[in-house]
């Protein structure tokens, strides 16, 4: 005689375990509706692992860069893990370079709604318990981006261990070069946006207050705090947005004036960075 699994019960091994509420449903009927035996069901499967190592860090892994054929669309992936060993393992990079192709296939516009689509017969969430158990470390999607533009261009930090994809506003295959360029100047010098204009106010106002403070410890008049506090402000873009940034190869210009340099129109429009830690 089968055992009638309630809800009430179905939420109760969801709570204790963390895992999906149909793998709890089937859990306790294999079981019998027991929950001991439940959970060495889902264990078997790692999904009582998965909760037992949220509290972990998974501050290693991979980050993969990939664009589609048209190079119209790009995405960056992070897949976390704990350990350095776990990260170099060849099959956990190439989990890691199937979820960016996947993602790329699905161009979702949060991690959540790449989560739940199907991958390899089922969601991709339960295919990342899947491996913790596989694994025996803590295993995440830790981060997604992406991005659309006439060209997206991507490119990989040795080792796996930061993606950049940089959208250009033109699209010629002679522009793969400067795409790459910029690209490798988002690793090396990290900016925090394209220019100006796309800085976040709070953080413009947080530069402004700190610009005073320093201007009035250094003993200037607190009538003209505000004037060199703005001239500060200006050094900051120069040093923290894309395109006022100076050029790693040649720092005699910057990244726009660079991009001009290979057609006189082109300009980057966005860029995505994700880096390991």
């Amino acid at each position: 005689m089968e055992v009638k699994i309630s809800a009430a019960d179905v939420k109760k091994l969801r709570d204790m375990t963390g895992a999906g509420m149909m793998d709890c449903k089937k859990a306790l009927k294999e079981s019998g509706g027991d929950f001991d035996g439940a959970i060495e069901f889902l264990r078997k499967k790692g999904q009582k692992l998965s909760v037992k190592r949220q509290d972990r860090e998974a501050k290693e892994g991979v980050v993969i860069a990939v664009v589609s054929d048209d190079k119209t669309k790009g995405v960056v992936v992070r897949l976390s893990c704990e350990t350095d060993f776990v990260a170099k393992n060849e099959d956990f990079i190439n989990l890691g370079k199937s979820i960016a192709s996947h993602a790329l296939a699905e161009f979702k516009d949060t991690k959540d709604e790449l989560l739940a689509t199907q991958f390899e017969g089922i969601t991709l969430s339960d295919k990342i318990i899947e491996q913790v158990g596989v694994i025996g470390e803590k295993v995440e999607v830790a981060s997604y981006e992406k991005l659309e533009a006439a060209m997206v261009v991507p490119y990989i930090h040795m080792g796996y261990r930061a993606g950049v994809i940089v959208g250009l506003n033109k699209a010629d295959a002679s522009f793969e070069t400067a795409g790459k360029d910029v690209a490798m100047q988002v690793a090396a010098m990290k900016p925090i946006a394209l220019d100006k204009d796309s800085v976040d106010d709070a953080v413009v106002q947080k530069e402004i207050e700190i610009g005073k403070d320093l201007a009035i410890n250094e003993g200037k008049p607190a009538a003209m705090a505000e004037k060199i506090a703005i001239g500060r402000l200006n050094k900051f873009f120069k040093e923290n947005t894309l395109l006022n940034q100076m050029f790693v190869k040649n720092n005699k210009q910057t990244i726009a004036a660079y991009l001009k340099s290979v057609d006189g129109d082109l300009t980057a429009t966005g860029f995505k960075h994700v880096m390991l830690g």
